[in-house]
């Protein structure tokens, strides 16, 4: 039997998310101990390994409980983490576009920013590039 601290200790979750998870179903309701202490067996352990790796793959939380559950209910999970997984790869693909697309709009304001002089009311600087939007002003002047 663990501690809380030795649950957090054991797994690198906080007590703080410990107990964030124990309300919202995460953990079930851990045991007390004489002087009221939670207490937290092994099957705990396990359970907030899966919890913080599963985070770590950006799996919600609602994600995680619906994997949980059907652990509970005794019936593999496998079929829906692969759709879970199936979703975030998608998700992730679609992440990844949006920061190329805004490092390039990035890369473009950087360098016309470099023929640009330094000003103060911000009208023909790179900050009036930001606020304009590059395209508008290579339009402009093109």
């Amino acid at each position: 039997m663990f501690t809380i601290g030795d649950l957090s200790t054991k797994t690198g979750v906080s007590t703080e998310a410990i107990r964030y998870y124990e309300r919202i179903g995460l953990i079930p309701e851990p045991q007390r101990a004489d002087n009221g202490y939670r207490v937290y067996a092994e099957a705990d352990v396990e359970r907030l390994h899966f919890i913080r790796r599963a985070r770590t793959l950006d799996i919600a939380l609602d994600e995680i409980e619906e994997i949980l559950a059907f652990r509970e209910r005794n019936e593999p999970p496998c079929s829906h983490v692969m759709r879970v997984m199936e979703r975030r790869i998608e998700e992730i693909e679609h992440r990844i576009r949006d920061l190329q697309r805004m490092r390039d709009e990035i890369q473009h304001l950087h360098e016309a920013g470099k023929q640009l002089p330094e000003d103060v009311q911000m009208k023909s600087c790179v900050c009036h590039l930001i606020q304009t939007g590059i395209r508008e002003e290579v339009t402009n002047n093109g």
